[in-house]
């Protein structure tokens, strides 16, 4: 956004008289056009001296008050420049010029409600004044009155069509609304204005990366830096868009870049802590985040940014305090608010009813910023096939994706018609492989929760299930706007999203037993068997013999994100170890890259008195068969707790990998029980610590017994309901069908009340 425009007042008028001081012969009139003169040439200590000496002889020159208050203004000396502008309305209460530069002077020290009054009397008394519209347009703008702000920028273009200024701040304040076409229109007139206007093509690329044109939008970034090397915000945002294409190295060069054209650039270290976390420099992450913070203390993104890193680092409570800091400074800061109640899921003595506090008020918050959320619908209330909509930034080469790919191909079109609803840029083959099997794919990248809820409301859906809870790219505060009559939280997320409005979890008997509904705030509807559904690779993974006979010793396994190893896992797994001779650990996962991250995981278990080489950490792998190929290197997998594992288990079983799992109190503790007892696993579920224990001790003990089961474990779950996706898309179909049942019935309840009253 640009600076305040100040206005000039050309054509002083001449008066006649004497100065009490000054040089002999020089008439009032000629020392104010000789002030002009030094003022315009940029000789500012010269004017200034002028127009005092003006002013001693013309103490009531309305015109001179107003051209010093523009010296002073040019000097920041705001408070001074104030008095003048004052001084001058006060002897001439018309002077628009004057309430146009004093409201300058209040915007410049951030008064903007009385900026804004002064500027509206300035166009009061002269209306076609387009460079006050602007500097309104931007008061307006800073104020979060975004409709206002684009109309003000609207009419100082009418008035001065080649602004190029203000056609800029319009497309800024477009973007702003997330109305990202209308916005790049308006660059692009810029640069037919001015051809090698910087920051036009800065926020193109800015509007571009929102859109997920990410080419683009590095092209577009390099253009602005080709016309001015040391552009440090357009460093900064070229790094963001090749961070989102997985450029790490570059993206990390491009914040560092930034930071040596401008040390102080809070943004840069922010963005740099993002890019150090993602190629697993914990440290490093830590250290730019708090640099950030030094810097600007209230800035809540770092805070939530911090906290995240301090969660992979299994600094949970840390973490914890983070977000909640993050809240504390900007207490509608959404995403902070899903990474506190996803990071509580880690927590072994976290309430249930303490989660459910928390995540109740998530939903309020949604709610309270939305006037009216919607109660009518346009979709058939008798249909031939129900008109379902996905919300997911995971239609890709990920866990949500793999529970997904197979259950879409067995679902039957004649009866369900899909509508994609993408929260992300990232695309890949596996998305290819899914988006025909929907009627319509829409991205709701750079969409305010308004715009994108009223966008799926006016495709006319019935049900809208959300695939991501709290996790990350997850759009749940639209769902607050209730854009469709059904809406349902499924597979991505194990924990109550809070949200009033979304009617439904859908689970299975083993997450969520009739006992524990009362951790919802959502109704639960099961599926008969399992609320999952996975999609064997398309590559194919040989089942290597058991490893142990090999080896000559029993390797357990987990391949989970480290922040569900707590202490109380430690303690469990270093007896397993003692109690299995001469057995190790093998661990993987992207923090295991980090060596101080593996070194203090191997001090915690020191401390239990596992040596440390008998522990095996490594990175994680993205190439999946080379991930997958590591399961051969496992003869059983430990499963975490209270945060059981769920993509991690179900590969394990499929690569010939049996895992233990302990009997928990809630949905995410469930979770290794749904999967056991969906693939015939269930003697493999433990019921406390001891029976965890015991039973570890007992399967590894039979190596012979483990290896048949090995041998034989793919065909035996891929014949399970886990695995079976024509069995599940029918009961998907007839949940629902169910679902809009329901609702239909009500309404047609409401409708015959409300007719009989």
């Amino acid at each position: 956004m640009a600076n305040k425009i100040k206005l000039s007042r050309p054509g002083a008028r001449q008066e006649k008289g004497k100065l009490s001081a000054g040089r002999p012969g020089l008439t009032p009139g000629s020392i104010l056009q000789q002030a002009m003169a030094h003022h315009q040439a940029g000789r500012i200590p010269q004017a200034e001296s002028l127009y005092w000496q003006f002013l001693l002889a013309e103490p009531d020159n309305p015109i001179a008050h107003y051209h010093l208050g523009n010296v002073l203004l040019d000097q920041g000396r705001f408070e001074d420049a104030a008095a003048c502008y004052r001084q001058a309305l006060a002897l001439n209460p018309d002077f628009a010029e004057a309430h146009g530069n004093l409201g300058n002077v209040l915007m410049g020290q951030r008064k903007l409600m009385e900026a804004a009054a002064c500027y509206r009397k300035a166009l009061a008394l002269n209306p076609d004044f387009f460079v006050v519209h602007y500097n309104l347009g931007n008061v307006l703008s800073e104020q979060g009155k975004l409709n206002e702000a684009a109309a003000s920028y609207r009419k100082a273009l009418d008035l001065q069509p080649s602004f190029a200024r203000a056609q800029h701040n319009l497309g800024v304040t477009l973007h702003d609304q997330g109305k990202l076409d209308e916005a790049l229109a308006c660059f692009r007139r810029v640069l037919d204005m001015q051809p090698n206007f910087v920051e036009a093509y800065c926020n193109i690329g800015k509007t571009l990366h929102d859109q997920g044109r990410l080419d683009e939008a590095i092209a577009s970034f390099r253009r602005a830096l080709d016309l001015y090397p040391d552009f440090a915000e357009a460093h900064c945002h070229l790094g963001v868009s090749l961070q989102e294409q997985g450029k790490l190295a570059e993206a990390v060069a491009s914040y560092r870049r930034a930071l040596t054209l401008m040390p102080d650039f809070v943004d840069a270290h922010n963005n740099l802590g993002i890019a150090l976390h993602a190629q697993g420099n914990l440290n490093g992450a830590v250290s730019s985040f708090h640099r950030a913070l030094a810097l600007r203390p209230d800035l809540a993104d770092a805070y939530s940014n911090l906290g995240n890193v301090f969660k992979d680092q299994g600094r949970i409570d840390e973490a914890v305090a983070s977000y909640r800091q993050a809240l504390i400074l900007k207490p509608d800061f959404f995403d902070a608010y899903s990474n506190l109640l996803l990071c509580l899921n880690y927590l072994p003595g976290q309430s249930v009813s303490g989660y459910l506090e928390e995540a109740r008020r998530f939903g309020r918050q949604a709610a309270a910023r939305i006037e009216e959320r919607f109660s009518n619908w346009t979709c058939s209330v008798s249909p031939e096939r129900l008109r379902i909509g996905l919300v997911s930034g995971d239609f890709r080469d990920h866990p949500v994706g793999f529970f997904l790919e197979n259950m879409l191909a067995g679902l039957d079109p004649s009866r369900i018609e899909l509508f994609a609803y993408s929260t992300h840029h990232r695309e890949d083959a596996l998305t290819a492989r899914i988006r025909p099997r929907f009627s319509a794919w829409k991205s709701l990248l750079g969409m305010q929760d308004e715009a994108a809820a009223r966008l799926i409301h006016d495709d006319g859906l019935h049900v809208l299930l959300d695939l991501s809870g709290h996790t990350s790219h997850n759009r749940l505060p639209l769902f607050a706007w209730k854009p469709a009559p059904v809406q349902v939280s499924w597979l991505g997320y194990s924990a109550s999203t809070g949200l009033a409005e979304m009617d439904y979890l859908l689970a299975d008997p083993y997450v969520v037993p009739p006992s524990e509904e009362a951790h919802f705030t959502e109704a639960i509807w099961r599926l008969p068997e399992s609320y999952l559904c996975f999609s064997p690779p398309q590559r194919a993974m040989t089942v290597a013999s058991l490893p142990a006979l090999k080896e000559g010793c029993i390797t357990f396994g987990c391949f989970n994100n480290p922040a569900k190893i707590n202490d109380l896992v430690i303690a469990l797994w270093a007896k397993v170890l003692h109690g299995v001779k001469g057995s190790r650990l093998y661990l993987k996962a992207k923090q295991f890259g980090d060596a101080t991250f593996s070194e203090n995981m191997r001090q915690r278990f020191l401390a239990c008195g596992i040596a440390p080489g008998r522990l095996l950490m490594e990175g994680f792998d993205p190439r999946r068969g080379e991930h997958l190929a590591a399961y051969n290197r496992v003869d059983i997998a430990l499963d975490p707790f209270p945060y059981n594992g769920t993509t991690t288990s179900v590969e394990g079983l499929w690569m010939g990998v049996p895992f233990i799992a302990r009997r928990g109190d809630r949905f995410v503790s469930h979770v290794g029980e749904s999967i056991a007892h969906n693939t015939g696993m269930a003697d493999w579920i433990a019921g406390d610590d001891e029976d965890y224990l015991a039973k570890v001790v007992a399967q590894a003990a039979d190596l012979e017994q483990l290896s048949r089961l090995r041998a034989g474990l793919r065909q035996q779950v891929s014949a399970s309901p886990l695995f079976d996706s024509l069995r599940f898309a029918r009961n998907f179909e007839t949940a629902m069908w169910g679902m809009w049942r329901c609702f239909s019935f009500a309404r047609h309840n409401e409708e015959n009340q409300g007719a009989g009253k």
